[in-house]
């Protein structure tokens, strides 16, 4: 089943067009990449996916499996099941991370009709979960975020996913501010979620995320628009090559 369809999608940013007909299909199951130049639109595809204020979407279509997804308010894409991680995550602060989890999962279930997670249960999995990660469980006494480390937002980041269990995530370069050890650690703690009913789209610069966490396709995204797409092995080009023989493409 196709997680992820759009079509000839066009967004606007304070009245500046940044995508320009963009079409992609993701299905279950698979894991595609978007790579591109600084300002070709790759993070705004992810918040306007995810309906951030001031993205407006001015044509096209975008359905999340088989429902359109920009008829739905924020809250109701995330409890549908989507999830947006940040390229730089947000601090909160006088918010316990712990306490944002569970606020945060037991509203998605409470819009779901399901039942709330009881705090033992909780407890439970985000120890096992935190455990994988690397991550202390002081940490998670914390304000979310403030003071944590780069290395240490975007391991919060998958935790965040593990315990939301979404059905397709927007990894909005992910990579961003790692070092190779804790590009490891983000990188399997994705690499975890991987399943046949759940989809991603990985946004990213650099080929060295996709070392780590190997998609199924590589989408060219050059002036709002994707014109290119292939298997990994784009990705190498693309590192080797630059994006430079896309431009006339996009123009």
């Amino acid at each position: 089943m196709t997680a992820l369809s759009i079509s000839n999608l066009t967004v606007s940013v304070d009245t500046k067009t940044i995508l320009k007909g963009l079409s992609l299909t993701v299905p279950n199951g698979e894991v595609h990449a978007i790579m591109g130049p600084n300002g070709a639109g790759k993070s705004t595809l992810g918040y306007a996916l995810a309906g951030r204020p001031n993205y407006a979407v001015t044509g096209g279509t975008a359905t999340f499996n088989g429902e359109d997804l920009l008829d739905k308010d924020v809250h109701e894409r995330a409890a549908a099941g989507l999830y947006l991680s940040f390229q730089y995550p947000l601090e909160i602060p006088g918010v316990p991370a712990l306490t944002f989890l569970r606020t945060a999962l037991n509203a998605q279930k409470k819009l779901r009709g399901e039942d709330e997670v009881s705090a033992p249960d909780f407890l439970r999995r985000v120890r096992e979960v935190a455990k994988s990660l690397k991550i202390d469980m002081d940490m998670l006494k914390r304000p979310l975020n403030v003071g944590f480390s780069g290395g240490e937002k975007k391991r919060m980041e998958v935790l965040q996913m593990a315990m939301l269990e979404p059905k397709f995530l927007i990894l909005d370069e992910t990579d961003s501010g790692l070092d190779i050890d804790a590009l490891k650690v983000v990188s399997d703690g994705v690499n975890a979620l991987r399943s046949p009913e759940r989809g991603m789209l990985v946004i990213t610069h650099y080929q060295r995320l996709l070392d780590h966490i190997k998609p199924d396709q590589v989408h060219v995204l050059v002036a709002g628009r994707i014109v290119k797409s292939g298997g990994p092995e784009l990705a190498l080009e693309l590192e080797a090559r630059g994006y430079d023989e896309y431009l006339g493409v996009a123009a």
